[in-house]
């Protein structure tokens, strides 16, 4: 089932108009990042009154994971549905697996060669038998029941409707999938259903813009939250291991990420000024999911074809996570070096094997780093899970970094999809990012 001809064609005879520039202080970007200051001043000066605003962070959060579900849906059913051949639903999913488990073999390696660069847990020289295991508890009890065939088994909802009532998005993506096959297999008698699911899928973009309209606010009240609960102060005994990863982070995505996209024809730099704003708000929040909708959005906007972006998107966040790979064997080599605990390279290598299945094991589950970083050091006994301990008063700051890392590399891999689909147009490509077409 294809869209509508009769309505394409009403888009192209509409004139196209020069939007007026908006005001740098109207700017979604500049009012986060006001907002990102006011917080970690408030957090800063007043840590009791500014722990007390978490729940405006909460509630953004909230309004935005309320509307996923419906977004995910509606792209993937009219992309897939307006596909003529089905078989390109399976050929872009498995490009899009073979490329996040590329990229994701390198940023787990990154992880390890800049843990032994750095040296980050040099000289800490902790006893394991001082330390409380029972802080990170919790996060050990959510690591024992995450096995692969329980993450297999639990992307197949209970029913169509508990998909979306636990917003848990390759349950969403898993029904999307079905949903749009079937719908184009029918033909034209599903025109109608079609035209209302696009219909809807208007609506939902509008409310995310209503919502995004909230931003400032929510980033405003995590990022006092965070400061204000943890305090600056807490960074200063760890700030190798904190400057380090950030450090790491960003030559992955410079260099590796880079490279990537210089073959694919576009500027990375310019990619990321290009989502500026979501990237704010992920600083803000420390939250990559908040910002799905808005990323799918512009992944279109930037000339990627609907389907793809339907597809990749969504998977990526579960399948395509480079800047928490990296913070799986940094942690895990940092705690080995606070530990004195010397690790073989073949212990090392498994390491990277292991962390590459429990990150995908964890998704979608409550401070899912940490637990993936507690599922790993578990299968590594070598490593004691206990040592977690010392990485727990920083790790909300270093999630702030994997999350943004998480979120260009999977703006990045719609991108290199779309363009290996040939579905990638490069004159829109070139306009959104200010270059020469």
């Amino acid at each position: 089932m294809n869209p509508n001809p009769a309505s394409t064609q009403a888009d192209v005879s509409v004139p196209i108009q020069t939007k007026a520039k908006t005001p740098f202080y109207k700017a979604m970007y500049f009012q986060v990042l006001l907002g990102i200051i006011a917080g970690i001043a408030v957090g800063h000066y007043w840590p009791t009154f500014a722990a007390d605003l978490k729940p405006l962070g909460d509630a953004f959060i909230k309004l935005i994971k309320m509307i996923i579900g419906p977004v995910v849906f509606c792209t993937v059913v009219t992309g897939i549905a307006g596909m003529r051949d089905l078989k390109k639903v399976g050929r872009v999913g498995g490009k899009a697996l073979l490329y996040f488990e590329v990229i994701s073999t390198v940023s787990l390696l990154i992880g390890l060669i800049g843990g032994h660069l750095f040296n980050p847990g040099a000289g800490f020289n902790v006893d394991v038998n001082t330390l409380d295991a029972s802080a990170v508890t919790g996060f050990a009890e959510k690591a024992e029941h995450m096995h692969m065939v329980d993450f297999l088994m639990g992307i197949i909802p209970s029913t169509f409707v508990q998909a979306f009532a636990e917003g848990n998005v390759l349950c969403i993506l898993l029904v999307s999938v079905l949903f749009g096959c079937a719908l184009s297999a029918i033909g034209e008698k599903g025109r109608p259903v079609y035209d209302m699911i696009e219909g809807l899928s208007g609506v939902f973009f509008r409310i995310v813009h209503i919502i995004a309209k909230l931003s400032a606010i929510g980033a405003f009240g995590a990022i006092a939250f965070t400061v204000g609960t943890y305090g600056v102060g807490s960074l200063l005994p760890l700030m190798k291991l904190v400057g380090s990863f950030y450090l790491l982070c960003i030559l992955f995505v410079v260099l590796v990420l880079g490279a990537v996209a210089r073959v694919c024809g576009f500027s990375i730099l310019r990619f990321v000024a290009y989502i500026k704003e979501e990237l704010l708000v992920v600083l803000g929040t420390s939250s990559s999911e908040v910002v799905l909708p808005q990323i799918m959005e512009k992944m279109e906007r930037l000339g990627c074809s609907k389907p793809v972006v339907g597809l990749v998107i969504p998977t990526g966040y579960s399948f395509n996570l480079d800047g928490t790979n990296i913070y799986l064997t940094m942690a895990v080599l940092f705690i080995a070096q606070a530990l004195n605990i010397d690790l073989s390279l073949t212990q090392q290598l498994t390491l990277v094997v292991v962390a590459m299945l429990t990150s995908k094991g964890a998704s979608g589950v409550s401070g899912a780093a940490f637990v993936m970083l507690t599922s790993t050091l578990m299968v590594v006994p070598l490593v004691p899970v206990a040592g977690m301990v010392l990485i727990l008063g920083i790790h909300r700051f270093m999630g702030t970094g994997l999350a943004m890392t998480n979120l260009v590399g999977n703006g990045v891999a719609a991108l290199v999809v779309s363009a290996w689909e040939k579905e990638l147009d490069r004159d829109q490509l070139a306009r959104e990012l200010g270059t020469k077409a």
